[in-house]
């Protein structure tokens, strides 16, 4: 995996088009082995892939990209079309800059995907999935990610009722060493879970379906001690919990009032509308009630504050996304320009060994005749190579084919495969650059006057 020349192609599948159940069913083992799996096939170059509760991505580095989408589509043939998102080289760049920096979240601006998306590049790289066009893709995602958290205000406050939940809960009660419970697996759910996990003693994670419980309990890595279960036997998981987080989906009350009266002391915070908890739960001496009302206020600021922010992180996007570009562009002019160079120094070889063998030189002789060989050679290909780092710039690939075989003719087809894996989607596959018409006029601006007289004849 050292060639600088190839295209990505990726898909995604996230919360924007995948329901938890299509994600979950969407998801592989692990990220190294989807990562694993893509690179055992033979026309894979690179492979990256990001898996969190709310996205599964896989990217791919092919010679063409009609190959990379034809494999990520067999790799998740069983995913519902509509549920996947088929992403082009510079889509998959411009995606995972967006990813990184918290603009494709659930909730907008949100921290832990940027630790994310490192884990996943460290997992590719356990397997050897990382090579130079992913290596650029991925450490330039992670730099946006942290410009965005660093210079923009998309990551402050709480912007999730779930956040805001946990942090009232921290404010009023605290969170050291205290029994959590959160009612509901869905995504508020999963947010206040693992907001609470690094910061209570004890969490327990009630729903309807324990499946889906223990699915979210797999999630989190914090060391907590945890624990799922049903909805059956509510009274008991509230009596022991000393904080307490309603977060279903559910029309009517969870719980009712009679059996919230028999329970031990507890902070309750209800995020739902209608709500989990019956508003006779106010009254009870023994519970501490907050509702969704007295905390939409607070996250309604901070989505607003995020909101603007998030318009400065776009404007470093695009100025990031415009960078990366040309440092491919760069890579890819130096990679024609070194085989440029490789041909002119293979004929310059063979005609000094000629000459060698012809006179009766000395060793300062010959070494005269081949410093003088050299400077010929620099000086002949200094100005197309400045006009090839131009043509990059400009994605101007008709000129950068035609100036290869110009200077060799007969390039050798490997040469050729890898400037095709490096150009855009619809670049000529050759241009006739014995017919000198077909030559660029910048191009012939450069070329030394004998050999256009000689291609003119």
């Amino acid at each position: 995996m050292t060639s600088n020349s190839g295209l990505i192609s990726g898909l995604s599948v996230s919360h924007q088009r995948a329901s938890l159940d299509q994600l979950e069913a969407a998801a592989a083992d692990s990220q190294q082995s989807l990562v694993a799996d893509l690179c055992a096939e033979s026309a894979v170059r690179e492979a990256y892939a990001l898996q969190t509760c709310n996205r599964v991505e896989a990217y791919v580095v092919t010679d063409g990209a009609e190959t990379g989408r034809e494999l990520l589509a067999e790799r998740f043939a069983e995913t519902p079309e509509e549920c996947i998102r088929e992403l082009g080289h510079e889509e998959s760049l411009e995606h995972l800059l967006r990813v990184s920096a918290g603009l494709e979240s659930l909730v907008l601006g949100e921290d832990q995907i940027l630790g994310q998306v490192r884990d996943a590049y460290e997992d590719a790289r356990t397997v050897d999935g990382i090579g130079p066009i992913l290596e650029d893709g991925v450490t330039k995602a992670i730099h946006v990610g942290e410009r965005a958290r660093t210079e923009t205000a998309i990551n402050e406050g709480v912007v999730s009722l779930a956040s805001a939940a946990v942090r009232l809960a921290a404010e009023k009660h605290g969170l050291d060493g205290a029994s959590a419970a959160v009612i509901g697996a869905g995504e508020m759910g999963q947010l206040a879970a693992k907001r609470l996990a690094p910061r209570v003693g004890k969490l327990v994670l009630a729903n309807r379906t324990i499946a889906r419980a223990n699915s979210v309990a797999k999630s989190i890595e914090e060391p907590v001690a945890l624990e799922t279960t049903g909805l059956d036997d509510l009274g008991d998981t509230i009596d022991g919990a000393d904080i307490l987080i309603a977060a279903t989906a559910s029309t009517e009350w969870i719980v009712e009032a009679d059996t919230l009266a028999d329970v031990s002391e507890t902070f309750v915070i209800d995020i739902t509308r209608p709500r989990d908890i019956p508003p006779a739960a106010d009254e009870f001496e023994h519970l501490t009630v907050y509702d969704l009302d007295r905390l939409e206020s607070v996250t309604e600021k901070t989505r607003q504050m995020r909101r603007e922010a998030a318009e400065e992180v776009e404007e470093i996007v695009d100025e990031e996304f415009e960078l990366l570009l040309d440092q491919y562009k760069r890579k890819r002019a130096d990679q024609v320009i070194s085989a440029m160079y490789e041909s002119a120094e293979r004929v310059k070889a063979r005609e000094l060994e000629k000459t060698f063998a012809k006179l009766d030189l000395d060793e300062e002789s010959e070494a005269v005749v081949e410093s003088m060989a050299d400077t010929l050679v620099s000086q002949l290909l200094a100005p197309p190579t400045n006009s090839l780092r131009d043509a990059a710039a400009d994605d101007d690939w008709t000129t950068i084919h035609t100036a290869l075989r110009l200077f060799n003719p007969n390039i050798e087809s490997a040469e050729e495969a890898a400037l095709a894996g490096m150009a855009p989607d619809g670049m000529p596959e050759s241009v006739d650059a014995s017919d000198p018409e077909a030559i660029p006029d910048h191009v012939r601006e450069q070329l030394p006057a004998g050999l256009l007289e000689e291609l003119d004849d």
